[in-house]
């Protein structure tokens, strides 16, 4: 009696194990790509941050609703000053989320005024990602998100655009595709994933492996400036005093727009 085995590419259980792994990164390679292609995707703008911002109202209220809750702030043990300090700090970051949905907004405005061909990008999920998405669907306009599967985070933001909406295993085939397309980089405030995709542009721009133009705003000059000097690089003779002119600080929208419209005229 003749059997009707299934064929390699049908069997679940071998691509989803050790061996196909490098089948499942062509993979992940290679569907994006026509899937941008077919949205006409060529150019985008890409938006870097924390995932733990949210809006500044949102936070200040979270503040001042558990500020109501506990006693004067002498008396309170360890665990009601970690999380008080956790709720201020959210308050501090979260600042910077509305300027994210201000400067998506007006970056989609202009995109559709001058009639160019970008597309708003983040990584897709909550934070200041979410806020690149949602100041592009406030503006009406399409937005990217390159989603990431981790165990604390569950999709992808509700304000990116469903045929734009991507969900990657592999960092490294992720942070390929940001950069792929980007003309512009813009970093918020972040943490350990920020940092990795903000020093890993930067080489990649710094050893002519990216081979364009492609200039980089820090937003933020509070957060930056306390958090990394980069003048220390020079003096230790780590890079180029002709690296600083990789990135520019910046601390307001306006100057964030003017900078990434005259670069992109």
């Amino acid at each position: 009696m003749s059997t009707n085995p299934s064929k390699a590419y049908a069997n679940k259980e071998f691509l989803n194990s050790h061996e196909a792994r490098s089948i499942r990164v062509l993979c992940e390679l290679t569907e994006p790509d026509v899937r941008l292609q077919s949205e006409g995707v060529e150019n985008t703008i890409v938006f870097f941050g924390s995932a733990r911002s949210k809006p500044l109202a949102e936070a200040k209220e979270e503040l001042n609703s558990y500020l109501g809750k506990i006693p004067s702030q002498n008396e309170i043990d360890l665990d009601q000053k970690q999380e008080l300090a956790r709720r201020e700090s959210s308050v501090l970051l979260s600042k910077y989320y509305d300027d994210a949905v201000s400067l998506s907004a007006r970056l989609t405005d202009w995109i559709k005024e001058t009639d160019k061909k970008y597309f708003i990008c983040s990584g897709g999920g909550p934070g200041m990602m979410e806020a690149a998405n949602k100041g592009a669907s406030q503006a009406n306009g399409k937005s990217i998100a390159f989603g990431i599967s981790l165990p604390f985070e569950q999709g992808v933001n509700e304000f990116a655009s469903p045929e734009l909406s991507f969900e990657f295993h592999y960092f490294f085939l992720r942070k390929f595709y940001f950069l792929y397309h980007a003309k512009m980089v813009v970093v918020f405030p972040g943490g350990f994933g920020t940092m990795d995709e903000l020093f890993e542009t930067l080489t990649l721009i710094q050893t002519k492996k990216l081979n364009k133009e492609m200039p980089i705003i820090l937003f933020g000059k509070e957060f930056w400036e306390e958090l990394i000097n980069f003048d220390q690089f020079v003096k230790w003779g780590v890079i180029s005093p002709k690296d600083l002119n990789l990135f520019k600080i910046v601390d307001h929208v306006d100057e964030a727009f003017e900078l990434i419209t005259k670069n992109l005229s």
